[in-house]
């Protein structure tokens, strides 16, 4: 499969066959999301993989949304604010730099630690940009779900501090979707999709 009918039969899948997902399928979904690009290598998506019948269905508290818990297996996409902190963006810059990323640009001459300050130091600016980048990672898990025959759909309506105090997620971290996976008990048909004359603002 590649990617452009992976991206084609995706969907947003709400109803799962009775049947647990094989470990590996679990890692391969981790490791397509460890992939992910991010601005300045911060990488800030973490997750944890619920599967124990017991803990989906104490999910049931924190989410309006019924079908999470039945799906065998929910990843809890969360981000991580101490990405930001100095000595990791200086880090991961630093990396960057030893890989070559930064040839013919300014970056190239620039310090790590000169590079750390620049950050934007509003925070609800920093929590939007610790969430796009988290996205990009979502998604990567939601086309390799595809390839290997299983369903997701993105749940953003929960309660961010029932499911911390479900899960015992340290307050460093921030959730910002719940993805349940499973086998789809069914195929949903195509969702409409606005033209692309109605995408493309302008060509100059």
């Amino acid at each position: 499969m590649d990617v452009i009918e992976a991206i084609s039969k995706r969907r947003s899948c709400r109803k799962f066959k009775d049947e647990p997902i094989p470990d590996e399928k679990v890692t391969a979904l981790l490791e397509v999301a460890r992939l992910a690009p991010s601005g300045g290598n911060i990488q800030p998506w973490r997750f944890v993989v619920v599967k124990s019948e017991e803990t989906r269905n104490q999910l049931a508290q924190a989410t309006p949304m019924p079908f999470v818990p039945k799906a065998p297996v929910v990843f809890v996409c969360c981000v991580d604010s101490q990405v930001f902190s100095p000595d990791t963006v200086g880090t991961r810059f630093h990396e960057l730099k030893e890989a070559g990323a930064f040839l013919g640009t300014p970056l190239e001459e620039m310090r790590p630690e000169d590079y750390a300050k620049r950050r934007n130091s509003d925070p609800i600016a920093a929590r939007a940009y610790l969430g796009l980048n988290a996205a990009i990672a979502i998604d990567h898990i939601t086309l390799r779900a595809v390839e290997l025959g299983l369903g997701t759909c993105w749940v953003m309506m929960f309660d961010q501090e029932k499911l911390k105090n479900i899960l015992n997620i340290e307050e460093r971290y921030h959730v910002i979707a719940l993805l349940p996976v499973g086998i789809p008990q069914d195929v949903p048909g195509p969702r409409p999709r606005i033209p692309i004359k109605d995408v493309l603002l302008k060509e100059i």
